[in-house]
C-alpha cells in the first residue's frame, strides 16, 4: 500500500501543470485507484484485503447518487412533517430550521418576542423530531397549539 501511494504521489510529482485540476484530493485518489486497479489486473489472485484496500482511496468528498437520493428523500419528508404543525408554529420552525433566519429576524418580522419564537422552535422541532421517529404526540401539538394562542399580540 506504501508503494502505491509513493508511485501516486511521484505522478503527481511528474506533471508539468496543475491548472486543469479542479478537485486535488479526487485527482490523486483517482491516480492511486487506477494504479492499484492495473496492479490487480495483473494479478491472477486478487485476495479480499486488497479489495478492501481500494474501498478506502473512494474519494468521499462528493456524495454518491444513492446518498444525494436519500438525503433528498429526508429533506421532503422533514418539509411534510412541518407542513403539519399548527400554521404559526410551523412557519418560525421553517424559517429558522429551513431558511436560517435567526431568532430575533424572526421575532421582528412576525411582531413578537424573542422568547416566543424560541418556545415555538423549540415545541415544533421536538414535534418534527417524534413524527421522524414515527411517535403519535398529539399532546405536544395541542400544546403548540396553546403556546400560539396564548402567545399571539
Amino acid at each position: 500500500m506504501d508503494e502505491l501511494l509513493q508511485e501516486a504521489y511521484c505522478r503527481l510529482a511528474m506533471l508539468d501543470a496543475f491548472d486543469h485540476i479542479d478537485n486535488p484530493r479526487a485527482y490523486f485518489l483517482s491516480i492511486a485507484r487506477n494504479l492499484m486497479l492495473r496492479r490487480l489486473k495483473r494479478q491472477q489472485i486478487v485476495s479480499i484485503e486488497t479489495v478492501a484496500e481500494i474501498e478506502t482511496l473512494r474519494d468521499d468528498s462528493h456524495p454518491s447518487p444513492e446518498d444525494q437520493v436519500a438525503s433528498r428523500m429526508a429533506y421532503d419528508r422533514v418539509l411534510r412533517i412541518i407542513a403539519t404543525l399548527p400554521e404559526r408554529c410551523g412557519r418560525i420552525v421553517r424559517l429558522r430550521k429551513v431558511e436560517g433566519w435567526s431568532q430575533r429576524e424572526i421575532a421582528h418580522h412576525l411582531g413578537i418576542t424573542e422568547k416566543a419564537v424560541e418556545k415555538q422552535v423549540w415545541l415544533g422541532v421536538k414535534a418534527v423530531r417524534a413524527a421522524w421517529d414515527g411517535e403519535s404526540d398529539v399532546a405536544l401539538l395541542s400544546a403548540t397549539d396553546r403556546l400560539a394562542g396564548a402567545s399571539r399580540p
